[in-house]
């Protein structure tokens, strides 16, 4: 049963305070880490691995891979209001290509940004950002007056820098918001304010969307639809041709916005990555009780439970932590978690992981 918060937003999933954090797998871990962490101003908190169960079918049955899959694992503090969990898989029957930004399982991380401007030339002068074309401003629709530019990282990531504009044409519309960080990122690129939205290319967008909306306690903010001719893609989406993207922006808990686009493009993939491929990825919730929240999971049509939920008992950084992965529709990789105060990682690093957040709300 789902429970309310004091402005009667609903929550679905029982006892979520909040998106835990954003996850990748990547080609190379340590470049990853180091762009993260020199070019961005995110900070280590702890690294596991080798994570691996050669003698059993653990893996395929907690994590959806190869069952003589082995992850080393990065769990990093992503700013004001986030938290980025980095994998390096080996696994037999890798796909080492990411998918691209226009196919399935497409992705990026949204860094919002005071001065658009100011932010793009301390990555240019980073050395290890391709920057696709020139910052643009959206001149109608729904998010008219944003400015906006992506970056293709050295390590495969897309990063979208975003400036919003102190007013968006949508909130005439809807008391609904899209999150607006307003933290000062220490570190990082000059202005930044946190990560304002995360984005996924999916299959079928109505879907994704009623999955997000209901059982994902989301709230839908606004809908646009784009068509991009050939040049435009290639220059400011670094895409094969052109194409037609259809987005939704949800807002998901206190501090995420999660946009959903279903991208129509010839000879684009269709297929998810697995967590194991380069470019796989998934998102968590930290709730209250996973046993409580999995229990749920397990009857909601269009989400499927992986294994049971686990305690982390080896005296390692997360030692207490207790998780369960869950597959939402289309495939959609996500997880429940719960990691109380005093982790052992805490002991090695003045960092501390963003949240729980005092309780879920959409706006």
């Amino acid at each position: 049963m789902s429970r309310t918060t004091a402005t009667g937003t609903a929550v679905a999933i029982p006892t979520a305070r909040n998106v835990d954090h954003y996850a990748y797998t990547v080609a190379d871990l340590e470049t990853a880490v180091d762009f993260c962490t020199t070019v961005l101003g995110a900070e280590v908190l702890y690294r596991l691995g080798p994570v691996e169960e050669p003698g059993s079918d653990w893996m395929t049955r907690q994590l959806g891979v190869h069952p003589r899959a082995s992850a080393q694992i990065a769990m990093l503090r992503f700013g004001p209001d986030a938290n980025l969990e980095l994998f390096q898989y080996t696994a037999p029957e890798q796909n080492t290509q990411a998918p691209e930004f226009t196919d399935v399982g497409g992705h990026l991380i949204g860094v919002h940004v005071c001065d658009l401007d100011e932010a793009l030339d301390a990555a240019r002068r980073s050395g290890r950002v391709r920057v696709l074309g020139e910052p643009r401003t959206d001149e109608d629709g729904p998010t008219k007056g944003n400015r906006w530019i992506h970056l293709l990282t050295d390590w495969g990531m897309r990063v979208e820098l975003r400036q919003l504009a102190a007013w968006l044409p949508y909130e005439g519309d809807t008391d609904a918001r899209v999150y607006r960080p307003v933290g000062d990122w220490k570190g990082g690129l000059p202005g930044a304010l946190g990560i304002g939205h995360v984005g996924y290319t999916v299959a079928d967008l109505d879907e994704a969307v009623a999955f997000f909306t209901g059982p994902m306690g989301g709230e839908l903010v606004y809908r646009v639809g784009e068509s991009v001719d050939e040049e435009t893609a290639r220059v400011q989406y670094a895409a094969s041709g052109a194409f037609h993207k259809d987005t939704a922006a949800i807002r998901l808990g206190p501090v995420t916005t999660v946009e959903l686009s279903a991208i129509a493009i010839e000879g684009g993939r269709v297929e998810r990555p697995r967590n194991s491929d380069v470019g796989g990825h998934h998102f968590a919730f930290f709730v209250e009780d996973v046993e409580r929240a999995a229990a749920w999971l397990a009857g909601i049509e269009g989400a499927e439970v992986l294994g049971e939920p686990q305690l982390i008992v080896d005296g390692g950084p997360i030692h207490g932590d207790r998780w369960v992965y869950f597959r939402g529709v289309g495939g959609f990789q996500l997880e429940v978690l719960n990691m109380p105060p005093g982790m052992p990682y805490e002991a090695h690093t003045a960092s501390r992981r963003f949240g729980p957040s005092p309780e879920w709300t959409n706006r």
